[in-house]
Order: structure tokens, then sequence, then C-alpha cells
């Protein structure tokens, strides 16, 4: 069996590692064995003095059932790449705010170098069977970088977010470029058909890109394959952790309804939007106040990047005015958590409420909408507003109150309407979504990629293609990119 490789930005470490791509991918990295490469910034002491090799190396961090091993890059050139081009360019153009990009030189030239580092590093490791799966916007360049490196093995993509407009992608300096660096990939995957519809759009806009009948593009001397794998959660285990933590997870006052959302603090997740449908419905819906209690947590991210601090004051400022406005002795509406909660209260938490928020301005999946899902009791459900903007939307809308972020009157009027659903259409709307939630699951997406990718890689065109690239011949007339 062919080894297969991860790479992604950041790297499972520690013998117990979290997070979100590492909870999606341990169980196929442990049945498969393989290695993960991921990227670190190193300290200055590691830097200075020492002359810098002219191929960077890996570092191993042995410890679990798959091989792990980290690119090490001086701090300057990782917060150019990651707080500069990756979070402050890549990050606001792919969730429709081009007014927050910040295009500096010197961030897309460490964008590069660190993912030229990294093909240069990666392709020492490399066997000639191994199956290549990139992670991310962090690492949209790592293959383009690869071929470079003469890497001819079948490499395919994953992006988590939304993929941006081909009108957002005009306010990059150099245009056809994300083009040219997709194109390098076998196969990239999207989260739904409305971002493969807009990677075709890009494609659609440059010149000598070609649309085949089967969906694929050729584009330069590439063809490439993209389809969509909406993502999914661990969703049985996790409806059994709500189980067992719900006790464990309830607010002072168990007479009231718990309305949550759990969100990292970030722009795109509409949370002020939030806030002032709240504000709406207790300005209302006075039959509401008292009763119900606003759970809103918003875990630290990127903190060293200005647009995320001036959200931060905003919310700060709007919870502090809807408490003021609505508190009573004993009462306070709204309760905003800027730090994170552990995952076990956290999934307590969604049992325990009648409404769950998932109501972002863009979003690739959000995943919080399917724990909410799975952490229900099938008995006594609670309801699900989502956002129509978020990518489960194209999996769940069916059967979710679908909410417009931009509209406090309608959101606020959704939340009245779950709070008061009753119990026999809660049922019905639960055990639709449930079934989705189970059967579109994190093995069922991460199999569904990787068996396109092996597809794709015993393709009669793909075997052809890669003996004329073998050969030192190229298909097609390369097209540079502007």
């Amino acid at each position: 069996m062919s080894r297969l490789v991860v790479i992604s930005n950041r790297m499972p470490l520690g013998d117990n590692p979290s997070g979100g791509l590492v909870v999606a991918l341990r169980d196929t990295m442990e049945e498969q064995g393989g290695l993960w490469v991921g990227i670190a910034q190193g300290d200055e002491a590691d830097q200075s003095g020492a002359p810098q090799s002219p191929v960077p190396r890996l570092q191993d961090h042995p410890g679990l059932s798959f091989d792990r091993k980290c690119l090490t890059v001086p701090p300057e050139l990782y917060d150019d790449y990651y707080l500069g081009y990756s979070n402050s360019v890549l990050w606001p153009l792919c969730h429709g705010r081009t007014d927050l990009i910040d295009l500096q030189q010197r961030y897309r030239k460490a964008y590069i170098e660190v993912n030229r580092r990294l093909a240069k590093a990666v392709a020492l490791y490399l066997k000639p069977d191994d199956r290549i799966w990139v992670h991310d916007y962090h690492l949209f360049p790592l293959a383009d970088a690869l071929r470079e490196e003469g890497v001819l093995n079948p490499i395919g993509f994953f992006l988590h977010i939304p993929f941006p407009s081909a009108a957002n992608v005009g306010a990059l300096t150099h245009v056809g470029e994300l083009a040219k660096w997709l194109a390098a990939y076998d196969l990239v995957g999207l989260q739904t058909n409305r971002d493969v519809a807009s990677c075709l759009e890009v494609f659609r806009t440059l010149p000598g890109a070609q649309m085949l009948m089967d969906g694929s593009i050729r584009y330069r001397d590439r063809m490439v394959d993209l389809k969509s794998f909406p993502i999914g959660i661990e969703a049985k285990a996790f409806g059994q952790m709500a189980a067992r933590t719900c006790g464990q997870s309830t607010l002072a006052d168990d007479d009231s309804k718990l309305v949550i959302g759990a969100d990292r603090l970030d722009y795109s997740k509409g949370l002020p939007q939030r806030f002032l449908a709240f504000d709406h419905l207790l300005e209302t819906r006075d039959e509401w106040r008292g009763r119900i209690n606003y759970l809103q947590i918003a875990s630290p991210t990127r903190e060293d990047v200005q647009a995320y601090r001036e959200i931060r004051e905003e919310l700060e400022q709007l919870s502090g005015a809807i408490n003021g406005r609505f508190s009573d002795i004993g009462y306070t509406p709204l309760q905003y958590l800027h730090r994170t909660v552990d995952r076990n209260r956290l999934a307590g938490l969604y049992r325990n409420a009648k409404v769950g928020l998932v109501i972002p301005l863009a979003d690739g999946m959000n995943l919080v909408a399917k724990e909410y899902v799975a952490a229900q009791d099938p008995a006594d459900p609670g309801v699900l507003v989502l956002s129509g903007f978020a990518g489960a939307a194209e999996q769940l809308g069916e059967h979710a109150l679908i909410a417009n972020p931009y509209d406090s009157h309608q959101m606020a009027e959704c939340i009245h309407k779950a709070l008061s659903m009753p119990l026999t259409e809660r049922q019905e709307r639960h055990a639709a979504l449930l079934e989705n939630v189970l059967s579109e699951d994190v093995a069922w997406w991460a199999n569904s990629f990787l068996k396109a990718l092996r597809d794709k890689a015993m393709d009669e065109d793909f075997l052809q293609l890669l003996a004329q690239l073998r050969e030192g011949q190229s298909p097609l007339k390369p097209v540079e990119a502007s």
C-alpha cells in the first residue's frame, strides 16, 4: 500500500495532540500509517550564528503510530508568511473582506519562500508511490514548488475555508498566481459546490485554461480535478460525549432557555450581527426577557492582527450595552466569554441549549453546526439556526432554520421561532439533520477524498501526462501567470 503524506501548516504535536485538523485526520493516519509534516516557528537562539543550510531539513517528532516531521522557520519569516500573507491577505480574500487585505511585498515573498523551503525539505523524504495530501490556504503554492523539485507523485489539496470569487481574486497583485498554484495539484477538494463554481470561474477568466466535460481543468502543463468534499465530524463519539457531560454543563438558572454560539473570535463569524439580533429580540419580544440566556463563546485567535483587536472591542461594548439595558437582579441575558472552553464541557453545553446559533458571514463549512446536531437529545432536541453563508447550509439547510446575518430582524424572528417550536417539529428536523451528520462524518470525508486521489492516479489521461513529464515533454504550451 502506498504511503499517505499529509502536509499542513500546523502539525499534531505532543503525545495527545488536539485541533480540528488533527481530530479529522488522526484516525486515518493511525489506520494507514504514513508521514505528517508541518511548520513551526523557530527560536531566535536557534537561528543566530549558524549558517543556513542550502537544503532545509525536517525535525523528527516521534511518539505516535505515524511519523511526524516539522520544518522550523525563523520568527520574522514565519510571521510574514503566517500573520502576513496567509492571514492578512488570503484569509480576508477568501472571506469576502477585500477591504481588509494588507498587500505588502514582503508578505508575498515570505509566503512563497516558506512554501519553497518546505517543498525542498519534503522532497528528500518522498518515496515514488507516496500520495500527498496538502491542507489549507497556507500552502497554496506547495505543489508548484514540489513540481519544481521534480516531484511527480499524485498531490491532492483540500481548502478548509471558502474559495474566493473571481471578482475578489482580482484584488491580488498577481492575479493568475492562484490558478497557477492550484493547477500544480492533481485534485483540489473544496467544501461546497458553491466553492467549486467559484474556482471554475477563476480559471474561466484566464487565457489558456480549458474546461473539460468531466469538470477538470487543463491549465499550463497540468490537468487538475475540482470537486466538493464537505468535511464532517466524529459525530457518534461527539454525541456520546455530550450525553455524558450535559449534567456538568448547566447554567445557574436551569429554568431559563439556553441559546448558544461557539466560534473563534473572527470577523467572518458575524458575532456583532448576532448580538444586535439578540438585542432586537429582547426589545421586540419582551416575553423572553428573564427566560432566555445567550451564551457566546469566542475563543481568542490572531490577536496580533488589528482587525481582530477591533472586533473584540466592539463585542465588549455591545455585550455591556445589552446587559445594561435588559439585565435584572439575578438575571444577565448575555454571557460573552473571550476564552477557550474545554471540548467536553462544550459538548454538554450544546446538548443543554435549546437553540444553536451558527450564523457566519462567510464560512467554508462550520463544524459547530454539525457538533450541535450530534450533541442533541433525540427525544427533546434543540433547533439549529444556520446562516445560508455557512458551507454547512448545503447539507443541513433544508432542516435547519436559515437566518440572514445581515438582517437583525429576520435573525431575531428565527431565534423566536426556534424557541417556540413544538416538540414534534423539533424531533422531525433533528432526525433528518442527524442522519446526514452521522452518514457523512469525518471518516466518510477522508475516505472520499483519498479514493478520488487514488482514482486520479490510475486515470489513463493522468498516466499519459505523467509519462510525458517524466520524459521531459510538455503536453501543453505553458501560460505565464500574470
